[in-house]
């Protein structure tokens, strides 16, 4: 179901938001992760182009929550429930792209950002918007169907961790109703990935999250 805040269909100008990556949209929510996470990222999955390409090979669609202008993605934000998140890849896909040699190190950086969600939890997979449709309320509407997606498969939290070198993600995030429970000082980080500390945040699940109408399959 497509949805804008106030809860109708609408289609030209102002973006729909929709579960699901659509099929043919890979590429671009790649890019659009790589454009947010990229410092983050590029150690790990680097250089660029191999890491939108091994983002979009992996990824799950049913793990995400688009933000569409016509056809085009403008925003997305990632979830994961149960062993499933938006961003995949398994061992042997990182070690089959990048070589046993080059891809053993990525490995142990890519645990450095697996988060296991606890019983009733939703774990929130990162969120990105395109710069030219920033500012726009995209964000606030892709945590909002977030929080409904959470609500439907009967979740009781929301928890997601924002870096230290992106405040303006902490603010949207405290804005709709997340609360920071503790902070991780990453200092041997900063030089590598770009961020020196690692906040986790909660938002609890009401029943007001819960969509009107159920998904239609």
């Amino acid at each position: 179901m497509d949805r804008t805040e106030d809860g109708a269909a609408v289609a030209g100008g102002r973006p729909v938001i929709r579960r699901g990556v659509p099929r043919g949209g890979e590429e671009r929510v790649a890019e659009l992760y790589w454009e947010a996470f990229g410092r983050k990222l590029s150690p790990a999955l680097g250089p660029p182009e191999a890491g939108r390409r091994f983002i979009a090979a992996h990824l799950w669609h049913d793990r995400g929550v688009t933000a569409l202008i016509g056809d085009r993605v403008v925003g997305v934000a990632g979830y994961r429930l149960g062993d499933r998140a938006l961003t995949g890849g398994s061992v042997k896909d990182v070690l089959t792209e990048y070589g046993p040699l080059r891809g053993l190190p990525r490995l142990a950086l890519l645990a450095l950002f697996e988060r296991e969600p606890a019983e009733g939890e939703l774990v929130m997979d990162g969120i990105a918007v395109d710069a030219a449709h920033r500012g726009a309320g995209i964000g606030g509407l892709l945590l909002k169907e977030i929080a409904a997606v959470a609500a439907d498969h009967g979740c009781h939290r929301i928890r997601l961790d924002v870096i230290d070198a992106n405040p303006r993600a902490k603010a949207l995030y405290e804005r709709h109703g997340f609360a920071p429970v503790r902070t991780e000082r990453t200092p041997y980080l900063r030089g590598l990935m770009g961020f020196g500390a690692v906040t986790t945040m909660h938002r609890r699940v009401t029943a007001a999250d819960a969509p009107d109408t159920k998904e239609t399959p």
